[in-house]
């Protein structure tokens, strides 16, 4: 197989927590060959997409973790197998990138995360397609359609639609005086719609983060617990993680989602879960794969790599 990565620098990334380079290794484990790409190597020549793709070995080493060769031009159907695998921001050069993926995907290539759905998910607002799902939510730009919701609802979490990270969250906990500011900055004074949630207690638990392949739960998720009284769930703002299994309302959960996103071509998605509720759908760039295979010594990423070999051999 020939595997097609499109990241950003790999010689940026920690190769103790990327789930990228996770699945590179475990791809060449398999004697698969990976070609490396970032975002502007890709451009388009008439109706055929073409990428400048360098011939790369990874290691699981800190210090030596890549190798890659001079680069070659090549037609991108020349690849069995594309991970697009850039982080966020979701914007029109990301979409952009998608099209040319997507003339690659219409020559025979299996691109994962299919393309079209890339853009028709976000990774937000898509929740409010499982009504039964998740918490009391409203989407909205109007600062007093959100004071109206936050009225009923008391204690709320304001987020963008556009934000990754835990970036841009706001903890309204009480009505006073500060709150219709808050709305109006989160706003932009009615110029950017945000997302509106009930908070939930149970964040002091852990944001779980559980990982599809297939449209298929990996039986354990990595709960994120918030530091101190914060109320963001996310690694890179200072939480910590804890292995957990999948308790009876999380598998309900992926039941009533796994499906329909896998019938999307979304084969690698990571959820979000507080308490009893999803809160996300990650499809971009779904990470944690290293820290749960530390934790509880499984190889997520061979699985992903046996399902994309089975994938492409079965609708080849």
């Amino acid at each position: 197989m020939k595997l097609g990565i499109i990241m950003d620098p790999i010689g940026k990334i920690n190769i103790e927590k990327d789930s990228s380079f996770a699945m590179l290794l475990a791809a060449q484990k398999c004697g698969w060959d990976l070609l490396y790409m970032e975002l502007s190597d890709l451009y388009m020549d008439n109706d055929t997409p073409i990428a400048r793709m360098r011939n790369l070995e990874v290691n699981n080493d800190s210090k030596k973790w890549y190798s890659l060769s001079d680069y070659t031009v090549e037609n991108l159907c020349t690849l069995d197998i594309i991970l697009m695998r850039k982080d966020p921001p979701f914007n029109l050069e990301y979409i952009y990138s998608t099209y040319i993926l997507e003339h690659a995907q219409r020559l025979g290539v299996l691109v994962v995360n299919n393309p079209t759905a890339l853009r028709s998910v976000n990774e937000k607002f898509y929740i409010t397609y499982f009504p039964n799902c998740i918490p009391p939510t409203r989407v909205s730009k109007d600062t007093e359609i959100l004071l109206d919701f936050v009225k009923k609802q008391n204690s709320t979490i304001i987020k963008p639609l556009d934000s990754m990270g835990g970036n841009g969250i706001h903890h309204i906990t009480e009505l006073n005086d500060n709150t219709k500011t808050i709305l109006q900055s989160a706003t932009k004074n009615n110029s950017e719609y945000v997302m509106a949630q009930k908070f939930l207690p149970e964040i002091s638990d852990g944001d779980k983060r559980i990982l599809l392949i297939g449209g298929k739960p990996v039986p354990y998720a990595l709960s994120r617990i918030p530091k101190n009284s914060d109320s963001k769930g996310n690694l890179a703002q200072g939480a910590t993680g804890k292995g957990v299994e999948l308790n009876a309302r999380d598998k309900w959960i992926c039941e009533q989602v796994g499906s329909k996103l896998n019938d999307m071509g979304l084969i690698f998605v990571g959820l979000d879960i507080i308490g009893d509720y999803l809160t996300e759908i990650n499809v971009t760039s779904p990470t944690c794969i290293r820290e749960l295979e530390n934790i509880f010594e499984i190889d997520i990423a061979k699985q992903l790599i046996n399902f994309l070999e089975k994938h492409k051999k079965e609708n080849t």
